[in-house]
């Protein structure tokens, strides 16, 4: 019997506080009609948000098992998936073993002639079926993102999802054309079964940027998603099951880094794709040395935001924002390191200061919430040990959001430092939570020199309204996406991946096809 997870109500409401006609001038702003006038001393209206939590119900079995050859096993060894603002247990998961990630590789090889064979106009069909279920259940899938991972329901439901069900359907539409995408070389070939290891921070993105390019060339997959998120990607086994997908050309084990561990090394897989640490991605790469099997990685990052004098600051504050609270900054490209021009660094702060203190931090299911929960308590207090060895080392902890956060549950309110310097271990080092270096500089090399000072190259931002200079800083940052007057903006059609510790390969675009077949 399925348990119904339940959660709370739509709706989006503003409340006035304050006295004085503050009832009043509410009613007449959201009736359309003009506010009074507040009289000279009398006191300002206070706005507040209203709660307007999510309560569509979804359904979450109290236990599951691995999905196998186009079915779900008995679940013995478990262990619990919890929501991360509430402490809450969603469901029972299964621990996969190296037999699991036998049985399961076995069944994808035995799928593969079948799906390869398939007319790649078949193929295609499958995978916008799939889309189009994704868009079906977007409340469901987006709801129970919320509840195992701990983001804001609107980002959810407004980013993830969405940027799913797109990806099915951008490979859907290459899955007859790969001549095309490779002149010259008239007939890719699949590489074969391909083990897929994802992150928790963007369970079902993830799951969709390896799994449909990789099905689009006619390739069959074992997919293991994080121990922490894996309803998703296990709610996404379902929708293979709605659609009629051939059995055993998408299984997914569950289970923690030994699972991962097992299916990189098993003998039966063709090529590994991992998104997740640069520590866990260089382990990996050793594993797969000296073997037949591709590999593509995509890593951490300590990734730039670069702000000119001349960039509109209003702008470049959203900009911030959205680069490093997007996700509770459990964002692998998220914009770490403020690198702000000397002559505007005061007043960036001052608006940066301003901004913070209007972040919602709180249910992430509530649809006025800003900032979630931590994914996990253990990466809550990896965050704390970062925010107490940067006041060691000597920067300035500026923690000026002041949000109400519930008593039980992994949080912590945006933060960010001052007087950073390079050499600092925050503004070395990944965090993966919620808190901003900030740096000036006073020319554009001297920028650019402390933007590539480092060891990561995933992502950069550059804020200037001169054209000129956008493409020329862009041009000499040594990172695999650089974003000009915004940031973490994705699309299906664009390549994405770093350099340096950040990984090799490219996924999405007509780039994310390459590592899925043999030419």
């Amino acid at each position: 019997m399925a348990r119904r997870a339940s959660t709370k109500a739509p709706g989006r409401r503003a409340r006035a506080t304050g006295k004085g006609g503050a009832a009043h001038a509410a009613n007449g702003a959201l009736n359309g009609s003009a506010a009074p006038r507040r009289k000279a001393g009398a006191p300002a209206i206070a706005w507040e948000y209203a709660p307007s939590p999510e309560r569509t119900k979804v359904e979450i079995r109290p236990r599951y098992g691995h999905y196998i050859n186009g079915r779900f096993t008995d679940a013995r060894d478990v262990f619990p998936t919890i929501n991360p603002a509430t402490e809450e247990t969603l469901s029972e998961v299964a621990q996969g073993s190296e037999a699991d990630v036998d049985a399961a590789v076995r069944a994808a090889r035995e799928a593969l002639p079948a799906w390869a064979g398939l007319p790649p106009i078949e193929r295609a069909k499958y995978l916008f079926r799939i889309a189009r279920r994704i868009q079906d259940r977007a409340r469901e899938l987006a709801i129970v993102e919320t509840m195992d991972g701990g983001k804001p329901i609107k980002e959810s439901r407004d980013v993830d999802v969405p940027l799913a069900a797109a990806h099915f359907f951008y490979y859907a539409g290459w899955a007859d054309k790969l001549p095309y995408a490779f002149p010259g070389r008239p007939s890719p070939r699949p590489v074969g079964v391909c083990g897929q290891v994802i992150p928790w921070n963007f369970p079902l993105l993830m799951a969709a940027w390896k799994l449909a390019p990789a099905l689009a060339c006619g390739n069959t997959c074992v997919l293991k998603p994080a121990e922490t998120t894996p309803l998703t990607a296990l709610k996404l086994a379902e929708i293979f099951n709605e659609v009629g997908l051939p059995p055993g050309v998408v299984n997914i084990v569950t289970g923690d880094g030994r699972t991962g561990a097992a299916l990189v090394r098993h003998p039966g897989v063709d090529k590994v794709a991992f998104t997740g640490s640069t520590e866990v991605g260089k382990k990996i790469a050793a594993a797969v040395a000296g073997t037949k099997k591709r590999l593509t990685l995509e890593l951490g990052g300590k990734s730039p935001n670069i702000i000119f004098e001349d960039a509109s600051l209003d702008q470049a504050i959203e900009g911030i924002v959205q680069g490093i609270y997007f996700n509770q900054g459990h964002v692998c490209c998220a914009g770490s390191r403020l690198l702000v021009q000397e002559s505007i660094a005061e007043a960036v702060i001052r608006k940066l200061t301003l901004r913070l203190k209007s972040l919602r931090v709180g249910d992430p299911l509530d649809k006025n919430t800003d900032v979630g929960a931590i994914n996990s308590r253990e990466q809550l207090g990896r965050i704390e040990r970062y925010l107490a060895l940067g006041r060691e080392e000597g920067a300035e902890l500026h923690e000026v959001n002041t949000s109400r956060l519930p008593e039980k549950g992994f949080w912590r309110r945006p933060c960010f430092f001052t007087g950073v310097q390079t050499s600092h271990t925050i503004a070395r080092e990944e965090i993966f939570g919620p808190v901003l270096s900030v740096m000036t500089f006073r020319t554009p090399a001297e920028a650019i020199l402390r933007a590539n000072n480092t060891p990561y190259g995933l992502a950069a931002g550059v804020w200037t309204d001169k054209g000129s200079k956008v493409y020329e800083v862009a041009r000499r940052l040594k990172a695999g996406v650089v974003w000009l007057n915004t940031y973490n903006r994705f699309d299906p059609a664009s390549p994405f991946g770093g350099f340096k510790e950040s990984g090799f390969g490219r996924e999405g675009g007509v780039q994310g096809l390459r590592p899925y077949v043999e030419v």
